[in-house]
């Protein structure tokens, strides 16, 4: 059994989670300032996003500088305070490793010695669409060619058939690890192997090369890290290769399947409810594909998606339930959950009134081009209420007090004005908050190896109110129960009363609106 099957990963997204010296923006001071906190919730690892040095046209995964930290958040040695201060809590810090791409204002792209380390041509040759809308060719003029960036036109790819980029990006994260860190999570790391021909960049012909080789040169001989690949667009066939431990590539992948439930297939601004039968199948689709082979990773929340409380639950009368729901499902399927920063707290979309209170690049490329078209304003900005990645990145909601303890400055972003109510100094004061349910769950999760090993088979398959599966290992059971709807419902589960020890939640198999349980036997 691998030491991060009964780990539980927490996300923070610097720039949004506390900010030390009043500038508006969080930085790593902030985040050394709350560690006690995350101890307090019981979290083993922190991933954190992107700290270098950067221009900021993706909020900073556009790096400029592998190697440093960016002085809105701090300084090398800032950043060693922080591992220290991990380590000594018995945390674990893996750092986001954004190499499909840099800024273009890295010195390996204003090198003409380097000019093959990127994709360069003459003339386009294919038609692909950046993800940040518009071309994926952009005309340099100084030289006439074209370059390629599959996001932002200032984050040009990196060519990884060129040895000596790969080598470069293998030095640099040895670098890392001998500072101290321990693993990475890859930012869309299926992307890294292209074949312009054929139009093909995800999953690409040397991909399964490339990451090999990869842990090879990085990981090989070390114990105790994490490797982590964003794969959009992977099945679960690719995730078995991918994270099969005898093929050495990486550990587990972020998939996306899920989170597309609501969308229509062209595009995440054509929003469609969700359907909880179709959850259930993508859920079930995984947990049964990497039950002998590889590892999944749970998440509802990140730093690209909206609040799923929000999104997936009741953010109204019923948001604590909600919360509390969501958090039961997920963390008690087989693989290793993922909390994002106020996850815990049940924090949900923010109101965002018109587009000056956007501050993503995708967002707000997306009403240009949609409005352009000759889209509704309203109706565009209705979507990216929804669905925009902002709704993740207002501050961390600290206190109830002016700007919710986040800075003591002007927020670079402003903070949901819900942080009257929704805090963590209350949370953290009231045992039967959202975060104390988080609590109760990690701890679950350390204490009951059929959480972290279980056999897992989904119950109920079809139901369109009901979440429910059961977990089993040596003779142990679990019973999970989620309601998705604001109805009370009753269920009949074979072989099962509700008499049974209730882990999360009352006896019985009646459950209130958006209520949660689990049983074991």
């Amino acid at each position: 059994m691998s030491w991060f099957q009964s780990a539980v990963v927490y996300q923070i997204y610097p720039r949004s989670f506390a900010d030390s010296d009043g500038d508006g923006i969080g930085d790593l001071g902030g985040v050394i300032g709350r560690l006690d906190y995350l101890a307090e919730l019981g979290v083993d690892v922190v991933w954190l996003s992107p700290f270098y040095p950067s221009p900021q046209d993706d909020n900073g995964y556009d790096i400029s500088d592998y190697q440093d930290v960016d002085p809105v958040f701090g300084t090398l040695e800032v950043f060693d305070e922080l591992l220290a201060g991990l380590h000594a809590r018995g945390m674990k810090l893996v750092i986001d490793l954004v190499v499909n791409h840099t800024s273009d204002e890295h010195p390996w792209f204003r090198d003409p010695a380097k000019r093959d380390w990127y994709w360069w041509r003459k003339t386009p040759p294919n038609d692909w669409r950046s993800f940040f809308s518009g071309p994926a060719w952009e005309l340099d003029p100084e030289s006439g060619e074209y370059y390629l960036h599959l996001f932002s036109r200032k984050q040009p790819d990196l060519n990884w058939e060129n040895p000596e980029v790969r080598e470069a990006i293998y030095s640099m994260m040895r670098w890392w690890l001998d500072r101290g860190v321990d693993g990475f999570r890859m930012d869309v790391i299926n992307l890294i192997s292209k074949d312009l021909a054929t139009g093909v960049y995800f999953n690409g012909p040397r991909i399964h090369e490339f990451l090999h080789e990869m842990h090879e040169a990085v990981f090989e001989g070390r114990s105790g890290l994490l490797a982590v690949g964003e794969m959009p667009n992977v099945s679960v066939e690719e995730a078995r290769l991918y994270t099969d431990p005898a093929r050495r590539e990486v550990d587990m992948v972020f998939q996306f399947e899920h989170v597309a439930l609501d969308q229509g297939p062209d595009s995440k601004w054509d929003i469609r409810a969700l359907e909880l039968p179709a959850l259930k199948r993508s859920f079930g689709r995984w947990q049964a594909g990497l039950a002998d082979v590889g590892w999944n990773s749970l998440y509802w929340d990140n730093h690209d998606q909206p609040r799923a409380v929000s999104r997936f639950g009741d953010d109204g009368e019923h948001r604590v339930a909600a919360a509390k729901m969501l958090a039961t499902v997920l963390h008690l399927h087989r693989g290793t959950p993922y909390v994002y920063q106020g996850e815990e707290l049940g924090m949900t979309n923010a109101p965002f009134n018109t587009i000056e209170d956007f501050r993503d690049i995708e967002s707000l490329n997306h009403y240009a081009e949609a409005v352009e078209g000759g889209a509704s304003p309203d109706d565009v900005l209705l979507a990216l209420r929804k669905m925009g990645r902002d709704n993740a990145r207002t501050p961390m909601q600290w206190t109830s007090a002016r700007h919710a303890g986040f800075t003591s400055g002007e927020p670079w972003i402003p903070v949901n004005p819900n942080h009257a109510a929704i805090n963590a100094e209350a949370a953290v004061a009231d045992p039967d908050s959202v975060f104390h349910h988080y609590r109760r769950l990690i701890e679950l999760r350390h204490s009951l190896p059929v959480i972290a090993r279980g056999d897992f088979t989904m119950r109920l398959p079809d139901d369109e109110r009901v979440y429910a599966f059961t977990r089993s290992l040596d003779g142990e059971e679990l019973l999970v129960l989620g309601n998705f709807t604001g109805d009370p419902v009753v269920v009949e589960i074979e072989g099962w009363t509700g008499a049974e020890e209730a882990l999360i939640g009352s006896p019985g198999l009646a459950l209130g609106p958006w209520e949660g349980k689990a049983f074991r036997r």
